[in-house]
């Protein structure tokens, strides 16, 4: 299939977990691939394989998007690379989970700077050439917890929160120029991460979701797919949950 033939997409935390799928997702739609992480590693060169072998052009880019220089100096080599680019997707992320009474003052400003600050250094940083091609797509990646809070994550659904009013801002602020955003905030997503929690969490979790099972990275890399395809040239400034049903 061919949605998105043409078009040269940036993903950020692109070597593994969700980002991965969407990177693969998207090559399958005929997207070329600029992927970043924090270091180069085996993910990055089986990655850069996958993509070859589906006949698209990948590359990956070590950087630090919380770095504001770093992500400047990445898109301007990814522009340099690829000629241009059409899609970004703000998926780099992590947590530091912990109840507030305990939460460090590291552990919040660091899940600040790498969940949210860092889409601002890349919007900023891609924005210019979107602005030149008068086109783009830019997808959030935020969660179900930026919008409904989530006990012990104060710092990540703060982030995640935050994420959200960025994105419905640049919507408003990009729009004359047919570049939309957007943002994706998914739930409980079956990855190495999840597989890491205790079966019983796993499974009172499960309980709460209205179809009864967690989701897999296909299941948002699939809506990321729409958001970077023409299928929503009249989409742009929404929130759209992946979750199962959890947020209804």
């Amino acid at each position: 299939m061919t949605l998105l033939k043409g078009k040269v997409a940036l993903i950020t935390g692109g070597s593994r977990g969700i980002g991965r799928e969407i990177a693969l997702k998207f090559a399958q739609q005929g997207a070329d691939i600029a992927f970043s992480d924090l270091a180069v590693d085996e993910n990055f060169a089986s990655l850069e394989k996958e993509l070859a072998d589906l006949g698209v052009k990948g590359k990956g880019f070590a950087s630090d998007a919380s770095s504001f220089d770093g992500s400047e100096e990445m898109v301007n080599a990814v522009a340099a690379e690829f000629g241009r680019i059409d899609i970004l997707v703000n998926n780099a992320g992590i947590t530091r989970d912990n109840l507030l009474m305990r939460m460090t003052e590291a552990d919040w400003d660091l899940v600040i700077k790498v969940n949210l600050k860092s889409v601002f250094n890349l919007t900023k940083a891609v924005q210019k050439f979107m602005l030149k091609q008068k086109s783009g797509s830019i997808i959030n990646m935020s969660s179900v917890v930026g919008v409904s809070g989530n006990g012990g994550q104060s710092n990540y659904s703060a982030s995640k929160a935050g994420l959200i009013g960025f994105t419905k801002s640049i919507a408003q602020e990009l729009g004359s120029r047919n570049i939309r955003c957007n943002a994706i905030a998914p739930g409980f997503i079956e990855t190495k991460m999840t597989e890491k929690l205790p079966e019983a969490v796993r499974e009172e979790w499960i309980k709460t979701i209205p179809l009864r099972r967690g989701g897999k990275p296909e299941d948002v890399a699939n809506v990321a797919v729409f958001l970077g395809s023409d299928l929503s040239s009249y989409v742009t400034g929404q929130v759209i949950n992946v979750c199962g049903g959890m947020n209804t």
